[in-house]
């Protein structure tokens, strides 16, 4: 019996070394696509022609949803900077999900709003009741706010697309600050392809630590908190550099809510978002894939890396674990939801690559994360496996997996070169090194609760979070950005 568990243990042990292996190569492979693509942008964009498209008056309008909830001290600034997107035709629907801070009475006193009798259609369905629509007196074409009684940020963005005007539909969160040309890069393609392009995700970036005046990002630097640069590398590594490469492959299935846009007439005719997933972005996009392959259509959803959307990172480990147990939450429900999709050939590089990937190495990775840390030890207690594999194995693990975190770093720092000084650098290559050492384990911790509240069938909620708000110089806050 005493052989018996330690034979058990020696292949448990090496089942998550090659466990480990995989990961990373795979993430390493994505970065290899991501930096081949970052190469074809960086050649294309001098002649991208995006003037053109400002000039342009067949560029496609577009109505930017904001959905807020308690976004009182940073929401007149980021709704002043996406009223100042540089974009030939567009419109900027906030839509206030209950708050029960001032947040309103900040948008109504800053840009003077008049309520209007406008009835607010149910194309796609919503579940709360509308309070009134109010716009802009100097501008009433530009800006509406709709107020809401709570009902969840699925609902929220619902009401937005109902009272959308226009062909596409641009999806940003509150905390959000957009960089002036961000809403003509992640539109463009929709001009490039206007038959096939269903929807376009943006890049997210933490804006924590850089500078802000009159909602605009003017001076990118590295967060004066270690938690907060262990997840600027973080979101190189797993947002930019990931989405990029599964883009480039055809199976981008993730678009984030703090920045996507979408065709309205293909959201409106799938339903809109769900209400029963808290992962509603990245839900929607692969419900939109369901579709389109059922029916047959030659469609593309893709990934731009520039320009940005600017987002508040969590800055405590409170917050960051509620952020995170919310995001793996998600991802449960969507491939439980979706999980005729995985494995069949019938939804080709979706259902054959992309979600058989988010099951084994997105949703079970903090399971085997975890279990490493248990069956490693035991190993090496009951002699099952030796001080050279034990070596091996967090090389594998971690010194791998830094090895990836570098390389995400050096791409970035050879593409775009966000971080013009050098000491923010090195700051990252410190924060890379750190996060191996407490941070994947207790994120992995709220990640397994995360998966566990959703195949339970626990209730979830759009929860309050405290903002800080952008009107500080240094943007040192505690928000949470969305998946």
């Amino acid at each position: 019996m005493r052989e018996l568990a330690r034979e058990f243990l020696r292949l448990a042990d090496w089942g998550v070394f090659a466990y480990f292996i995989a990961l990373n190569s795979s993430y390493l492979v994505l970065m290899l696509l991501a930096g081949v693509e970052f190469a074809k942008h960086l050649r294309r964009s001098p002649f991208a022609g995006e003037d053109d498209m400002f000039r342009s008056p067949l560029t496609l309008p577009v109505t930017v949803i904001v959905p807020a909830y308690n976004e009182g001290p940073g929401i007149v600034m980021a709704v002043q900077a996406m009223t100042a997107l540089r974009y030939p035709r567009y419109e900027v629907v906030v839509v206030d999900d209950g708050s029960q801070d001032d947040t309103f009475e900040r948008l109504r006193e800053h840009f003077d709003l008049v309520e209007v009798p406008r009835v607010v259609p149910a194309e796609v369905p919503y579940r709360s009741e509308i309070l009134g629509v109010w716009v802009a007196r100097d501008n009433p074409e530009a800006l509406t706010v709709v107020r809401k009684t709570n009902g969840g940020k699925s609902d929220a963005l619902n009401v937005g697309i109902n009272l959308a005007r226009h062909p596409l539909v641009c999806m940003v969160d509150a905390d959000s600050v957009l960089d002036p040309d961000a809403l003509l890069s992640v539109a463009k393609p929709f001009g490039d392809d206007p038959l096939r392009v269903a929807a376009c995700g943006g890049v997210v970036r933490i804006a924590n630590g850089c500078k802000v005046v009159g909602g605009r990002v003017v001076d990118v630097r590295m967060p004066r908190q270690w938690l907060v640069r262990v997840q600027v590398v973080e979101y190189l590594r797993a947002f930019l550099m990931g989405r990029t490469g599964w883009s480039r492959l055809g199976g981008l299935v993730v678009i984030s809510g703090a920045f996507g846009i979408f065709r309205r007439d293909l959201v409106v005719t799938i339903g809109g978002l769900a209400h029963d997933t808290i992962g509603e972005d990245a839900e929607l996009v692969v419900r939109l894939h369901h579709y389109l392959r059922q029916h047959r259509r030659d469609y593309r959803v893709i990934f731009v890396a520039e320009p940005v959307s600017w987002s508040e990172a969590p800055a405590d480990l409170r917050t960051l674990g509620r952020q995170r147990r919310r995001w793996h939450r998600g991802i449960a429900e969507i491939l439980s939801k979706h999980r005729h999709m995985i494995a069949n050939p019938r939804y080709g590089r979706i259902g054959l690559l992309a979600l058989p990937y988010y099951l084994v190495f997105e949703l079970l990775a903090p399971f085997v994360e975890l279990s490493a840390l248990v069956l490693v030890p035991l190993g090496l207690w009951a002699e099952a496996v030796d001080l050279g594999f034990a070596l091996r194995f967090a090389l594998a693990a971690y010194g791998y997996g830094l090895l990836v975190s570098l390389v995400s770093l050096l791409i970035e720092e050879v593409s775009f070169h966000r971080y013009p000084h050098w000491d923010d650098l090195i700051r990252g290559v410190g924060a890379a090194l750190l996060e191996n050492f407490g941070y994947r384990q207790i994120l992995a911790v709220h990640q397994v609760r995360g998966a566990i509240a959703a195949w339970r069938g626990h209730q979830a909620v759009w929860g309050s979070q405290e903002r800080a708000g952008f009107g500080a110089p240094t943007m040192e806050t505690v928000g949470a950005p969305k998946r």
